[in-house]
């Protein structure tokens, strides 16, 4: 298996090497970017397994980065990791809807840093195996759609609320997670899903990930049965 490819985006150079050296040492390949235009581009030509990426840099910040790469479809599900100075909630609610997926303090504690690579690559890979399932389920192309949660709505009979909740999960996003971006305790996240698989019929969150999934993908289904 070759190794996974992590690009991490910073415009301090020793913090870029520190990091870089780092996951080296793991046996991680790195690629590097020096600011946020760069980032873009080195993410585009390289398609990395995951992104670590600074917030504050001239030009285009972190959350320019992610902006502009979760536009881009074959960047919709690459774990996002922002690097930060700043760590209080409000910086981490608005980096997640923006659509990283985690966040991480400097200076970085190398404990901490392996720990959120290996789980949100841990995650990414359950998250490409439920859409593996779900193409062999579907027999055809299968790509979601995740901008909106309207059609989950629409399709599912739930409520505004269990709609976005549903829309995240089914992206690998954790409780936690999803109570961070959408500002409720994990308690509610909790509450939300329960009612989610009540409605639906299923026992789990994989089962309503995979009913998402159809939902989020029948626009281009039925393009293609036209087609």
């Amino acid at each position: 298996m070759s190794a996974k490819k992590i690009l991490i985006i910073e415009d301090q150079a020793p913090m870029r090497r520190n990091l870089a050296l780092l996951l080296e040492m793991e046996g991680f390949d790195v690629v590097t970017a020096p600011d946020g235009v760069a980032g873009v581009e080195t993410a585009r030509r390289e398609l990395p397994d995951l992104i670590l990426c600074d917030v504050m840099m001239p030009e285009m910040d972190g959350y320019g980065v992610v902006q502009s790469l979760r536009a881009d479809r074959q960047f919709a599900s690459t774990p996002f990791i922002f690097l930060t100075a700043r760590g209080d909630k409000s910086d981490i609610r608005i980096g997640m809807n923006f659509g990283a997926d985690d966040y991480l303090t400097k200076p970085v504690i190398r404990e901490d840093l392996l720990a959120a690579v290996q789980a949100r690559l841990a995650r990414a890979e359950a998250v490409e195996e439920r859409l593996t399932e779900a193409l062999g389920q579907a027999g055809q192309g299968f790509n979601p759609d995740f901008s909106s949660a309207a059609p989950l709505q629409r399709e599912l009979a739930l409520t505004p609320r269990e709609s976005e909740v549903l829309l995240w999960v089914t992206q690998g996003k954790s409780n936690l997670d999803v109570a961070t971006i959408l500002g409720m305790s994990d308690k509610t996240v909790k509450q939300h899903l329960g009612s989610i698989f009540q409605k639906l019929g299923v026992e789990g969150r994989n089962a309503a990930s995979l009913r998402a999934l159809e939902i989020l993908s029948q626009p281009q289904i039925t393009q293609r049965k036209h087609g």
